[in-house]
């Protein structure tokens, strides 16, 4: 940049959005803030990703401070606080007041003097909180998925569309588009390179996740949240925490969102099959189709000792491709540049984009393939055939009330007289009760 941008312009941003994906041209640069011209940030939700993020943020070549955190849990923030602060030193600035614990803490955070909200938290709760970031004029970056239900996506778009309005900076965690080698191939694809493309193949076959053993004097929500990737209203389920990924990508190659989706799926041995602990099913196989009838397969299991796989491949009328770097059809092609890892990238991309003023917003296709990820997981759970347009209208609340939950609120969900959690039943499940 030949002037940097004063405090006041960084903060009004740029009249210029740039829509889609990682800022063209700039994807291998770095964020260059310059004199005071510093962005204050704050951490709502400080697990693995908060964290991540934070650092990855203090990573960049931007003057960037983080000024407060916020989470459920009071060892959360004292633990990432103090790893913060050993590594990045002079750049985490948290004083005792300025550290929010509840679940409503992330209210008190986005209060702060702050440029730039970093919401790590489950997914369910996502929707209020971007939300109220957005109604109080902050750039925002969250991790995905954005949420687990049809009402949350709806809140989500709104919200963007907000954002859109007053010119904020919105970075969504699906962060293979800011990956060189993704951005390069996609683009491939979508100028022909394969032909038409006929059907895409997406996978998330892993080994399994945690859990987190009950504590004596938890209260019903705090072992939820503790454990939320267990219960579908904080999670969503695997297919949308992780397999999300996946079908982002191949929602991206086609450039538009399915119309429909038949699935199925079920528990076999996620905990041993033990129903006091967890909720989520285990494997998910779905059928999308896209408006044009062609045709999407997805696949996400945890199975410790199965074939794992993670990956995506597109199959047109000229050859077939992985849009993860590498082309066979009538000129064989793979990338062959350097292709940071994503994670990192993103932030640069965001802080370079706020420190020159030119402001993007991954809202909407974090929204629209959140919503994949859900239209697959509800197809599975009732196994019926379900549509898009009618799904997301009409779909079940799994989180009714939530901007009211406190540590001590009943959840959603509750265990039954034997202490075992609600699983869905295909046939019998209700995607719009």
């Amino acid at each position: 940049m030949s002037t940097a941008p004063t405090r006041r312009t960084f903060l009004k941003g740029s009249a210029a959005a740039v829509a889609g994906t990682a800022l063209s041209g700039s994807l291998m640069k770095t964020a260059h803030a310059a004199g005071s011209d510093e962005i204050k940030f704050v951490v709502v939700g400080c697990g693995g990703r908060g964290n991540g993020a934070a650092a990855q943020i203090m990573n960049t070549k931007g003057n960037t401070k983080l000024v407060a955190v916020a989470d459920a849990f009071a060892n959360r923030t004292s633990t990432a606080l103090q790893a913060l602060k050993d590594r990045y030193k002079d750049k985490v600035d948290v004083p005792e007041d300025r550290v929010f614990v509840g679940l409503d803490a992330y209210k008190h955070a986005i209060d702060v003097d702050c440029d730039l909200v970093v919401i790590g938290t489950p997914p369910g709760f996502k929707p209020q909180q971007y939300e109220y970031a957005v109604r109080k004029g902050r750039h925002v970056f969250m991790e995905k998925p954005v949420a687990t239900d049809a009402p949350g996506v709806r809140r989500v778009l709104a919200a963007t569309e907000e954002a859109k309005q007053k010119n904020l900076m919105v970075g969504v965690g699906l962060q293979r588009r800011h990956e060189a080698k993704y951005i390069e191939t996609v683009k491939r694809l979508q100028e022909g390179a394969i032909g038409d493309i006929i059907y895409q193949r997406v996978y998330w076959n892993g080994g399994g996740i945690w859990h987190r053993e009950r504590q004596a004097d938890q209260s019903e929500m705090a072992y939820q949240v503790n454990n939320w990737y267990h219960f579908i209203w904080v999670c969503g389920d695997q297919i949308c925490e992780q397999h999300i990924h996946n079908l982002d990508i191949a929602c991206w190659v086609k450039g538009a969102y399915p119309v429909e989706c038949n699935g199925m799926g079920g528990r076999e041995r996620r905990l041993d099959g033990d129903r006091t602990k967890s909720q989520i099913f285990d494997h998910t196989f779905c059928e999308f189709t896209f408006a044009d009838g062609t045709k999407m397969y997805s696949q996400a299991r945890h199975l410790k000792g199965g074939w794992t796989n993670i990956s995506e491949f597109a199959h047109g009328t000229k050859g077939i491709a992985s849009p993860a770097g590498w082309i066979q059809g009538d000129e064989d092609w793979r990338f062959e540049g350097q292709s940071p890892g994503g994670h990192q990238q993103e932030q640069h991309d965001l802080i370079e984009g706020l420190m020159a003023g030119r402001i993007y917003n991954e809202g909407e296709f974090g929204a629209k393939s959140t919503f994949v990820s859900i239209l697959g997981r509800e197809a599975c759970y009732s196994g019926k055939l379900l549509k898009w347009d009618e799904l997301l209208q009409r779909g079940k609340d799994y989180c009714p009330g939530i901007d009211d939950y406190t540590i001590d609120s009943t959840p959603p969900t509750v265990p039954d007289a034997e202490g075992r959690y609600p699983v869905p039943v295909p046939g019998i499940y209700d995607p719009f009760a």
